[in-house]
């Protein structure tokens, strides 16, 4: 028996066909392998005892800054019929700059009877985070007969020159577990010393296309990942939250003032959003969206809080028609701190076209950003930081000589 020091958890293992499903018991401490498991690892032969295929899955920068890898495995269930089974996947990641430090990860999936005569492929998926860097991976899977499936391959991780000065959450040569859940709690920021900027957010929590009747996690994940973009800002002190949803025309969540944000209260609820039903009451209203979206901004934009800036953020809103100009032009000409828009877009080049909330945004003349990729959240959050601390410090001087 082999004993390692600690094994790290990925995500998740989901076996996903014909009614299978899979079940996850993390190790932790010390742990043994067995000598067998060992030996496979270290003499890296493919084997394919157990019938399986293994599509690595090429690292990909997430919008929280962090590298996501991982691996896909096909099984034919003719290869796993039967009696009731189990499925246990090893695998170990090692850094380039670091051989003699690789991390472990176990996974356990249950396999239910399974008819003789069963059709098609059984689908696992792992996934873990990598710092930038080079990688090797040692795989295997084995059933109960100890059939195994093995497999060997190098990722890597490497920003694009262009990006060099964007600051990573994972150093380089790390791996850790993927993280399952997004609304965790956000660790301490160490802020500036001067007075903290007072940041206002509104967020669309809604789908990449507000016709999905779901909200995805890849969803909610982007739009997670911008709230604590802002809030790892140093510069910024105080923040108030209103997470909404403009299908459902509803306040999903509010924070006012608060030191940071609290992304525990968020999640529960945001859970508690149920896209696809149809209530009768805002069928009947024809221009609820718009009302909704209007009485919003102006609420908010115009609040005697007096902010040092107002951030929207979500996917976009295409309504049939804008929110009145008459309507928010008044408010806008007080308003004498700087607003933001950024939207996550996906696919700009298949939605170009500004919506509501870019309208509503140009009237305070305010900056909108479009959010595709990480690079695009990281360099917006750093050019609105100077933005409002320029700002700031122009009503300061101006106050100053008034007086």
């Amino acid at each position: 028996m082999a004993v390692l020091k600690s094994i790290r958890w990925p995500l998740a293992g989901a076996l996903i066909a014909a009614g299978v499903a899979s079940a996850q018991v993390p190790m932790a401490g010390v742990v043994r392998i067995n000598s067998s498991d060992m030996a496979i690892l270290e003499t890296r032969d493919v084997r394919k005892d157990l019938p399986c295929n293994v599509t690595p899955s090429k690292p990909d920068l997430g919008f929280d800054l962090r590298f996501h890898a991982g691996f896909d495995i096909t099984l034919p269930l003719s290869d796993i019929a039967g009696n009731e089974n189990q499925l246990t996947i090893l695998f170990r990641v090692t850094p380039d700059n670091h051989k003699d430090d690789p991390s472990y990860f176990v996974q356990h999936v249950h396999v239910p009877q399974i008819p003789d005569d069963a059709k098609g492929d059984a689908n696992i998926t792992g996934l873990f985070d990598l710092g930038e860097g080079n990688y090797h991976v040692d795989w295997l899977m084995r059933d109960r007969s100890e059939r195994v499936c093995s497999f060997y391959w190098d990722p890597e991780a490497a920003l694009p020159s262009k990006d060099k000065q964007m600051d990573l959450t994972l150093p380089a040569g790390a791996v850790e577990k993927a993280a399952i859940e997004q609304f965790t709690e956000e660790p301490p920021v160490e802020r500036a010393p001067a007075a903290p900027l007072n940041i206002k957010v509104l967020v669309n929590f809604a789908p990449q296309f507000m016709d999905s009747s779901a909200l995805r996690p890849s969803d909610t994940m982007a739009l997670v990942t911008m709230l604590r973009r802002i809030a790892r800002e140093p510069q910024f002190g105080k923040f108030s939250l209103v997470a909404y949803n403009i299908q459902e025309e509803k306040i999903l969540y509010r924070q006012s003032s608060a030191d940071k944000f609290d992304f525990p209260a968020l999640g529960e609820a945001v859970a508690k959003l149920k896209l696809g039903t149809v209530d009768l009451k805002r069928l009947s209203q024809k221009h609820g969206e718009m009302e909704f979206l209007s009485d919003l901004i102006k609420k908010e934009v115009s609040s005697g809080d007096h902010p040092d800036a107002v951030i929207f953020a979500g996917p976009k809103i295409m309504l049939d028609e804008s929110v009145p100009e008459e309507q928010l032009k008044p408010f806008a000409a007080d308003v004498d701190f700087p607003v933001f828009y950024m939207n996550y877009n996906l696919y700009p080049h298949d939605n170009p076209w500004k919506d509501s909330v870019s309208h509503a945004v140009k009237l305070f003349r305010g900056t909108e950003y479009t959010i595709s990729r990480p690079r695009d959240l990281f360099f917006a959050v750093s050019e609105m930081v100077s933005r409002i601390v320029k700002s700031k410090h122009g009503r300061s001087t101006a106050s100053a000589s008034a007086q």
